[in-house]
């Protein structure tokens, strides 16, 4: 782990318009966003690994390497993760583009990505992650705020619906995740 976090602060300090965490997410805020993930059917995605830290939950939850894609627009992250992670899909690409790689039958997607602090991206993320899930897939999102990151107006264009799956208080700082539904039409 000591590595993860040299990683994670060389390209903080490098990139702070694309890692703008302030410290890499916990293991405690990693088994929450993974738990219930070994029931999903179908493909798992992942946005966002950064350093793998949830990459690592959803793997010991169960999840067969070559069922797990994951998203990330930093090179030196995605270099990283396929040397850590052997036999997981590691794509250097935007979230907004998972519509367009896989096949609408996504089971699970768990998102890495600070939507509070990317607004301009928030709508085409939300679009691409519902048009790749499958009817019943759960989209997870944590956030550092108090409310859902997903605000009531854009869970309506979107057609979703917010459960609070848990606050991580194990976590610097402490965080809420929350899982999301597309409403039965």
């Amino acid at each position: 782990m000591p590595r993860d976090f040299a990683v994670f602060l060389g390209e903080m300090i490098r990139n702070p318009d694309d890692v703008r965490a302030i410290a890499p997410s916990s293991s405690a805020m990693a088994r929450v966003m993974a738990a219930g993930l070994e029931d999903i059917d179908g493909p798992i995605v992942e946005i966002g690994p950064g350093t793998g830290v949830f990459t690592r939950a959803i793997l010991e939850r169960g999840v067969a390497p070559e069922r797990l894609t994951l998203f990330e627009l930093n090179a030196r992250f995605c270099d990283d993760l396929r040397s850590k992670f052997p036999g997981v899909q590691v794509l250097n690409r935007s979230a907004t583009e998972i519509h367009h790689v896989l096949s609408p039958n996504v089971g699970a997607v768990l998102s890495g990505v600070p939507l509070l602090n990317r607004p301009t991206l928030q709508d085409g993320i939300l679009a691409s992650v519902f048009a790749s899930l499958r009817p019943g897939g759960v989209f997870t999102q944590f956030t550092y705020a108090f409310s859902s990151p997903i605000e009531p107006d854009m869970q309506r264009q979107h057609g979703i619906t917010a459960r609070k799956k848990g606050t991580i208080w194990a976590n610097l700082p402490p965080a809420r995740v929350f899982e999301y539904t597309r409403q039965p039409i």
